[in-house]
């Protein structure tokens, strides 16, 4: 089967990781006198603000299985399955040293903020779940699919029964990954949701990329259904309420952001496949090819990892409009030039790591 090149997917991810820096960098900094729910500006960045860890997920997973239907098609995938559990756990690791604050613990300050759960764990235990879904349905493709489907919807329409987990009598460092309780930003539910999406569409991708008009029914395809998940998911929740007496989708409904996010997403994709041919070998699409780096470097610089140093800790809530979008914009450019040329390649770290963590078992 021929494969197609994906160049749409770098810029999906430098659209995430922008917006992922100036959301943050603005969130942090701006001072609350200005967070006004009537202001249309405000309004609307929070809305596209709440756009990117939808897309973050989602792209993850199209990515990650995209990869390893690819190996498995030319194969052999163990290498890929092999390296893909090793990218999950490096990033479970790196996620969890970003909290640590190493002056604080030179001084014997310990405590469970570096428990704490955030993307990067979450993304990294999803690589590891769809490493396990690829060796279990590798062999077919269609119930590959219909499970990863499955998956999605089933995680989307229970969210109000773990809305508000609690697992009081569960250690922090596994409870973190499913409760918000004890101050995680982001749990496995329900973001896996999105990364089962995903993995989902990355079935599609494989099969169908190389035909000559798919393009043009996979763009349009996004445009409908995203369109559909904004405007009519929530009146489909209630009406398959109304007709089963299932309570639970009343529920989703009434508080359904999992399904209308997915349609930004969809949106989003389908616009930049659109402007594909535009896109390639372009800065926005290097940029996307560092996203880890990127958010490394974002993560020292402004909320101070490892020595509490950051630019969190001097400007806290204290910045008008005016010089948080400035800074924000200085921000960005600031964090992707050292990215670019004071960083090494994530390829270059990872097989480092790779060659310390073969040293250590020789």
């Amino acid at each position: 089967m021929q494969t197609t090149r994906l160049y749409f997917i770098d810029a999906v991810r430098a659209f995430a990781i922008i917006m992922m820096l100036q959301g943050h960098f603005i969130d942090t900094l701006l001072n609350p006198i200005y967070r006004n729910a009537n202001n249309i500006y405000y309004n609307t960045w929070s809305y596209f603000r709440g756009i990117t860890a939808p897309v973050f997920f989602t792209i993850s997973g199209l990515v990650f299985a995209y990869l390893l239907l690819l190996a498995y098609q030319k194969g052999d995938d163990k290498p890929r399955i092999k390296k893909g559990l090793f990218r999950g756990l490096l990033l479970i690791v790196i996620g969890y040293s970003l909290r640590i604050n190493v002056l604080n613990w030179l001084s014997g300050n310990f405590n469970s903020y570096v428990l704490v759960i955030d993307v990067l764990q979450c993304i990294g235990l999803s690589l590891i779940i769809l490493v396990l879904l690829h060796i279990l349905f590798k062999r077919f493709q269609l119930i590959y699919a219909f499970v990863l489907l499955l998956l999605g919807i089933s995680i989307f329409v229970t969210e109000p029964l773990y809305r508000t987990l609690e697992l009081n009598n569960v250690p922090l460092i596994f409870s973190n990954y499913l409760s918000k309780s004890n101050g995680s930003v982001f749990t496995m539910l329900p973001w896996f949701g999105y990364t089962a999406f995903g993995a989902f569409l990355s079935v599609i991708f494989f099969n169908y990329a190389h035909k000559r008009k798919f393009k043009t029914i996979a763009t349009i395809a996004f445009f409908i259904i995203g369109f559909a998940l904004i405007y009519l998911s929530t009146f489909v929740l209630l009406k398959v309420s109304y007709f089963t007496g299932i309570e639970i989708f009343k529920r989703s409904a009434n508080y359904n952001y999992l399904f209308t996010r997915l349609g930004d997403v969809f949106i989003l994709f389908g616009l930049l496949y659109t402007l594909e041919k535009y896109l390639k070998q372009s800065l926005i699409t290097n940029i996307g090819k560092k996203t880890l780096s990127i958010y490394v470097i974002h993560f020292i610089i402004l909320y101070g990892s490892f020595t509490g140093y950051g630019l969190k800790r001097y400007l806290y809530k204290s910045l008008d409009p005016v010089e948080v979008v400035c800074g924000a914009l200085i921000f960005i450019v600031c964090v992707c030039f050292i990215a670019f040329y004071y960083v090494r390649t994530n390829t270059f770290i990872y097989t480092l790591i790779r060659k310390l963590v073969d040293k250590l078992k020789g």
